[in-house]
């Protein structure tokens, strides 16, 4: 019997619509639910029980609204959250950090990885974790990007502010010679020329919203939660913040066009949980 649930996707904003797309793009016979949190981003500088709490609490939300996977399409609420939410809800939870440090590690030359991620992620060391589980000969070295993710919500990925934040996040992983980097927050995806011209074209960028994408396909299949092969999906979004600009710039994120945002209150999300 197909499974006519919806996946439930959520991030701290808009980001982890660059996450969305691809799910859309690999399994257009699912109906996905995205809610942003836009009234506490960013996530990056919060503490961690903060940003447990609110993963708990989305989580929570999304599973009483009836998905039948949650997936975690936010890096910092991944490298703080996700043993937790995998303990907590009773639907499979996906998540972005895994994919990435895997493929990091698969394509580096030289075995020295650079990541740049936002504060707390930098902090957990989930990352570093992960890549020295997968190579223990790997070198990671980390670099936090506080200025990046306010600048992408307000629109801005052309700017010279911009190009100077990127550049000064680029230069001690180009110091330490890295070949391979880890853009390890789904909103940086939109800056990936920036990034590419500040470092150039021998290092390798790693940004895995293909590999999330199949391992939520993957995923659904092995737990025989798959929907109909034949229909089209449909989607819906959720955002705590304005929906008008989640709107506008959503749709740069998502490459295709948002209809109806619905408004989340704050306060329905601390009740559910």
């Amino acid at each position: 019997m197909p499974d006519s649930r919806a996946v439930g996707v959520f991030d701290s904003g808009v980001g982890g619509l660059t996450v969305l797309h691809e799910c859309l793009v690999t399994m257009p016979n699912e109906d996905f639910v995205y809610l942003g949190d836009h009234a506490r981003l960013p996530y990056g500088p919060r503490t961690r029980d903060e940003v447990r709490r609110f993963a708990h609490e989305i989580g929570v939300y999304l599973e009483r609204q009836g998905v039948k996977m949650v997936v975690v399409a936010c890096n910092t609420a991944t490298s703080v959250a996700l043993p937790d939410l995998q303990e907590q809800l009773a639907v499979p939870v996906v998540s972005v950090i895994v994919p990435e440090a895997h493929a990091a590690v698969q394509v580096t030359r030289n075995r020295s990885i650079g990541l740049l991620a936002t504060e707390l992620t930098v902090a957990s060391g989930r990352y570093e974790q992960l890549v020295r589980t997968l190579d223990a000969g790997a070198r990671l070295t980390a670099v936090a990007c506080p200025k990046l993710v306010p600048l992408i919500e307000a629109g801005d990925t052309f700017s010279d502010e911009v190009t100077e934040a990127v550049r000064e996040y680029a230069d001690p992983l180009k110091a330490a010679g890295c070949d391979t980097v880890i853009l390890g927050c789904t909103h940086y995806p939109l800056l990936r020329p920036v990034f590419q011209r500040a470092f150039g074209r021998d290092v390798t960028l790693v940004f895995s919203a293909d590999e999330t994408a199949r391992e939520v396909a993957v995923t659904l299949a092995r737990k025989g939660f798959e929907n109909d092969a034949s229909r089209e999906g449909a989607y819906r979004f959720l955002t705590t913040g304005e929906p008008d600009a989640f709107r506008e710039l959503g749709e740069r994120f998502l490459q295709l066009p948002l209809a109806n945002v619905e408004h989340v209150e704050v306060r329905e999300l601390e009740a559910v949980a």
